[in-house]
């Protein structure tokens, strides 16, 4: 497996994880994800998703492992708190092990 697949398999896998947090609207594309949209860069070699929009994942040296930045916009009625809590917690489970990840989230809306 590649460098840039390993990074993909974990974006993937911390989006699917977000998506199934009760609360969440969907993942919010940060300004990076706007300019690939416009620029029609969206995929990658194989046709695949560069990567899932709201999500980014830095590889860290030492213990801390992985790195997720996740952006997210919550459902109105739910407390954003919580649910950002619920988020980094899903991310934390769904991305592989043996080094644990740290995971940043950021809510970017109520909708």
């Amino acid at each position: 497996m590649t460098r840039d697949q390993r990074y993909l398999e974990v974006a993937e896998r911390a989006a699917r994880a977000v998506e199934e947090v009760p609360g969440v609207a969907f993942l919010s594309p940060g300004l990076a994800g706007l300019v690939r949209n416009a620029t029609h860069l969206l995929v990658g070699s194989d046709g695949r998703p560069a990567r899932p929009h709201g999500v980014r994942v830095t590889r860290r040296d030492g213990p801390d492992g992985w790195h997720v930045e996740v952006q997210v916009a919550v459902r109105r009625g739910n407390r954003a708190l919580d649910v950002a809590r619920a988020v980094r917690a899903a991310v934390r489970a769904a991305v592989p092990h043996p080094t644990p990840a740290t995971v940043r989230v950021t809510v970017t809306h109520l909708v």
